[in-house]
């Protein structure tokens, strides 16, 4: 599958800080890919020069074969996106505002405010002004007037800002959907990392204007491929001894309700064998699953901006 957003070696300096250094990386039609880093990392510089609201100091965007820089027009017109807020005239409707920007652009006819305005799941509030909508109406109109042009790309720089617990699932879920059934690349840059673990295919991670990596979302969560395992057991203490003991080399925590261990996968049975063997009583055994943020704060090293 041919990428429809490819980001080559870009960098951007501003005086003589260099704010990114170099980042690299494709995104696909159908998928959503989940832009992640602490403040400052440089996230929003990075969307400002994909959209052409920052100039770039070097490297490319590639936007369905063709380079911003070069042809910017013929670029911009696959993109639509959602920098920080959208922005409405709440005194008219949710329709008199689509079909107002949908006058800058060619083509877009009723039929089609019609169709992103039933995407969005908008159909009952369209004809209501838009002072009376919640921020997460209005945050799906502004989706549904990124989406008016029927662009391969959509960009959401922090779309649940704001947001109550119901508005943040409603716009996961249109995300998704758009992904889905329109066959959307979605760009999602946001700091409710729970959120991104739900809604995002792959991610990547840019510290310091660099890009750490990018990866599947459960690959990435998976990290150095070993398990952390909990071990219920009657006399944690003793567990937590005899396994340091007979395996120097594996990090053993003591809990309250047994003892947590970094292992493969082949190493439980002999882990649980070697208990028992020591007369110790072993209750259950599980994985323990890591999440996104925490391995978010283990490649990043925290919050931590140089």
């Amino acid at each position: 599958m041919e990428p429809v957003l490819q980001l080559k070696n870009l960098k951007k300096t501003i005086g003589r800080k260099n704010i990114i250094k170099g980042i690299s990386f494709d995104v696909y039609p159908g998928e959503v890919f989940g832009f992640l880093g602490p403040n400052g990392a440089g996230k929003t510089t990075t969307i400002r020069m994909l959209v052409g609201l920052m100039s770039i100091t070097d490297g490319e965007v590639i936007v369905k074969g063709t380079s911003i820089a070069k042809n910017f027009e013929q670029a911009v017109r696959h993109i639509g996106g959602i920098v920080e807020n959208p922005e409405m005239y709440k005194f008219l409707t949710g329709y008199q505002n689509l079909v107002h920007y949908g006058r800058m652009v060619n083509g877009v006819t009723k039929e089609r405010i019609q169709e992103v305005v039933q995407l969005v799941g908008l159909e009952n509030r369209i004809k209501d002004k838009v002072k009376t909508y919640s921020l997460g109406m209005r945050q799906r109109l502004g989706i549904a007037q990124a989406l008016l042009h029927k662009p391969s790309i959509l960009i959401l720089d922090e779309p649940t800002n704001g947001l109550d617990p119901a508005g943040i699932r409603e716009i996961r879920d249109y995300t998704r959907k758009l992904a889905r059934e329109e066959g959307l690349a979605v760009i999602v840059s946001s700091h409710l990392l729970s959120e991104m673990e739900m809604m995002c295919d792959r991610i990547g991670i840019i510290q310091n204007g660099s890009l750490v990596g990018v990866q599947k979302v459960t690959d990435f969560m998976n990290g150095d491929n070993l398990l952390r395992v909990l071990f219920k057991v009657d006399n944690p203490g003793k567990a937590s001894s005899i396994l340091s003991n007979e395996y120097p080399e594996v990090e053993v925590t003591q809990t309250d309700s047994g003892i947590e261990i970094s292992l493969d996968n082949e190493m439980i049975p002999e882990v649980n064998a070697s208990l028992v063997k020591n007369e110790i009583k072993v209750y259950s055994i599980g994985q323990i699953s890591k999440s996104l943020e925490d391995r978010f704060l283990e490649v990043t090293g925290g919050n931590k901006i140089e």
